[in-house]
């Protein structure tokens, strides 16, 4: 029996096997059962492990390397980061300086119209202020005798004789013509004739 154990001994495949079974699988077994105990008992076991990395000379070499390697890809980040931030930073700028221009222009726009508004106002006043003041002349020539309206009228500018002539009554009219000289007469029935003709174009 003693020689048979020996003989197994000896054997390659046996001492593997033995390895396994007295060996590696009972300390897999404590590690595991050990861990499973601590993570009840609230140690984090990994930390610890990494605490006692550090303290080891060539694995807490091998951890510094990996704490440098991303120390240095998060500074690349933060680098990548604060130049991305900064170009928005200056889109911001760009796109606020083009909302204070379109402000700006908005209020000029709007000065502009009210000057044009106003001016077309006065416009508008003034021309009503004319009309009436045009409508006054024709009644004080509608008001005079004939005999003293015609020679003013004959001299007048035709554009000033034209403008009174077609605004006054068709019987004050007539009256005005009849005592102006014939051809000054010609002239301004002519030139009546013309105005009539012209505004009944399309």
């Amino acid at each position: 029996m003693q020689k048979d154990l020996e003989e197994i001994k000896d054997k390659p495949q046996s001492k593997l096997q033995w390895f396994l079974i007295v060996i590696l699988i009972p300390s897999l077994f404590a590690i595991t059962v050990a861990l499973i105990v601590l993570t009840f008992a609230g140690v984090n076991v990994f930390e610890k492990a990494n605490d006692i990395g550090a303290k080891i000379p060539f694995v807490s070499g091998l951890m510094k390397g990996e704490k440098k390697e991303s120390v240095k890809e998060y500074e690349k980040q933060i680098a990548g980061l604060e130049a991305e931030m900064k170009d928005r930073e200056a889109k911001i700028e760009q796109l606020q300086k083009k909302i204070d221009n379109n402000g700006k222009d908005i209020e000029r726009v709007q000065l502009e119209k009210q000057q044009l508004e106003a001016q077309i106002d006065e416009l508008t006043a003034i021309q009503e202020e004319n009309k009436r003041a045009f409508k006054d002349i024709v009644r004080t020539y509608e008001s005079m005798s004939p005999k003293s309206a015609a020679p003013i009228i004959a001299k007048m500018t035709d554009e000033e004789a034209l403008k009174i002539l077609t605004n006054i009554k068709a019987d004050t009219l007539a009256a005005i013509m009849e005592k102006m000289t014939p051809e000054e007469a010609a002239k301004y029935t002519e030139m009546l004739t013309n105005e009539t003709e012209d505004q009944q174009l399309p």
